[in-house]
């Protein structure tokens, strides 16, 4: 919206190569560059009346009355010659708070992105469930753009994105794609999938596996034949497993494990590390589906998936603590880095002290 305030900052913040705007009531913009948030020299804290005036002046009246009803907001904004950013309003002790995040505008081909070989394997499956996952901030949905982009190249295909809200929007090339955004063209996740199942969809992208309906509906989807990418808020291929089982009733998770055995194909976990010399580097866990890892699922035998991980390096699998180690080696990382993400500590321990 033209001559908003908040332009100003955007601006700002493609200008330092920064990669969110952090903004609350009672304290100075914020800028996150290279993983480290830090107030924007010269800039005063922002009141709240002023904040909120802010806010409002690049929403439409029916987003900032759902943000007033429910204090929360998702949605994504684009500022010509600047970039597209995915914008959270939410209430704080303080007052009004809100986070943007500058959305790459060209999708990073998956070749560039320093994954595991493995990975790009992942567009050329037909069917099954692959989960990317990892905290907030981490690359999924860049990961996860990087690979539908390479269906895109490769395949003709008919793919279904549902994300709240939509980020990253691709032309179509080889495939068909329709991006559709929770709240603007659909009620929820489950809605979307529910109906993509029906729209002869050969490949569904959801932002976020969040609750039961939709993880149920991921998983059927899954077993009908449909390639099914998701993302998670966990750390390990382990937790991703037990998260997924967890969201069913007790009296349903023996049938849920079948399900998940069964479909499962993937599972991409990573994480962001500082880099020696500046900058950050992700870091990555790979589960691929074998008769081991299914049958560890349908058993209920999670604990030994790790393990099935550490053994399966001939089939592209490694775990995370490998994968941190393999950084250290090539000096990308230093051992206290790794150490504070590592999963067993104590193969770091001696070199971190």
């Amino acid at each position: 919206m033209k001559g908003a305030r908040l332009h100003e900052l955007f601006e700002k913040l493609a200008q330092a190569k920064a990669s969110d705007l952090h903004l609350a009531a009672g304290r100075p913009p914020a800028f996150r560059v290279q993983g480290a948030v830090s107030p924007i020299p010269g800039t005063a804290p922002l009141e709240d009346a002023t904040l909120r005036d802010m806010l409002k002046e690049i929403v439409d009246e029916v987003k900032w009355a759902a943000f007033v009803e429910t204090h929360d907001l998702d949605f994504a904004y684009e500022l010509a010659g600047v970039g597209r950013f995915r914008g959270n309003y939410m209430e704080q002790e303080s007052g009004v708070g809100a986070v943007f995040r500058l959305v790459p505008e060209n999708i990073i081909p998956l070749e560039r992105l320093g994954l595991p070989p493995i990975v790009a394997t992942l567009a050329d499956l037909e069917s099954g469930l692959v989960l990317v996952t990892g905290p907030t901030g981490s690359g999924k949905s860049t990961t996860l753009a990087g690979i539908i982009d390479l269906i895109n190249r490769k395949h003709s295909r008919h793919i279904v994105t549902i994300e709240d809200p939509v980020e990253f929007v691709h032309q179509n090339k080889r495939s068909v794609l329709s991006h559709r955004e929770v709240g603007r063209d659909t009620s929820s996740f489950a809605a979307a999938l529910a109906s993509a199942l029906r729209e002869d969809a050969d490949v569904i992208l959801v932002g976020e596996l969040r609750d039961f309906e939709t993880i149920s509906l991921a998983l059927e989807g899954a077993t009908m034949g449909v390639l099914v990418f998701g993302t998670l808020h966990t750390s390990s291929a382990a937790k991703t497993v037990d998260r997924i089982i967890d969201a069913f009733p007790a009296d349903q998770q023996g049938q849920a494990r079948v399900s998940l055995a069964d479909s499962l194909a993937a599972v991409v976990s990573q994480i962001l590390c500082k880099k020696t010399n500046g900058g950050r580097v992700a870091a990555h866990e790979i589960l691929i589906r074998t008769s081991g890892i299914a049958g560890s699922i349908r058993e209920g035998k999670t604990a030994m998936i790790q393990s099935i991980i550490g053994a399966g390096r001939g089939q592209g699998m490694q775990t995370l603590d490998d994968a941190l180690a393999a950084l250290v080696t090539a000096q990308a990382v230093d051992v206290r880095e790794a150490y504070l993400k590592a999963n067993d500590k104590a193969r770091f321990k001696q070199g971190a002290q």
